[in-house]
């Protein structure tokens, strides 16, 4: 998984952080979420077969626990170091808002589709050969 840092433009009045769909958000998006959160609350805990995730804090800190068939474990991500976070198909994904009223915005190379979603660990770990 791969950390992405945003441009940002910072005034006396305020900062402004600009995204460019086509070139800040490192796949063609064609859905968009938001994940509101309160601390320690758990989000996610599933994996997709084919659907990519940006993740981008808005507000707060979050930490994500991620596995796949190479790598486990956690990034810290929180919206004042402007940074996303990529997370492929077939990773296993869980969310942990660790600041009151978090929020998370995530953008997704495909659209809502059911039987994309791995919700069973057991089988998760099937499928990337783990177990």
């Amino acid at each position: 998984m791969k950390k992405y840092t945003f441009k940002q433009f910072k005034k006396k009045s305020g900062t402004l952080v600009p995204f460019s769909l086509k070139k800040d958000i490192p796949f063609r998006t064609k859905r968009i979420f938001i994940i509101y959160g309160n601390r320690n609350f758990v989000r996610g805990n599933h994996a997709h077969y084919k659907c990519s995730q940006f993740l981008v804090p808005i507000y707060g800190s979050i930490h994500v626990e991620y596995e796949n068939k190479k790598i486990k474990t956690i990034k810290k991500i929180n919206y004042l170091k402007k940074q996303g976070l990529l997370l492929k198909p077939k990773t296993w994904c869980k969310i942990k808002f660790k600041t009151n009223n978090s929020i998370l915005m995530v953008f997704c190379d495909r659209e809502y589709e059911y039987k994309d979603y791995i919700e069973k660990y057991s089988h998760f770990l099937k499928i990337i050969g783990k177990k």
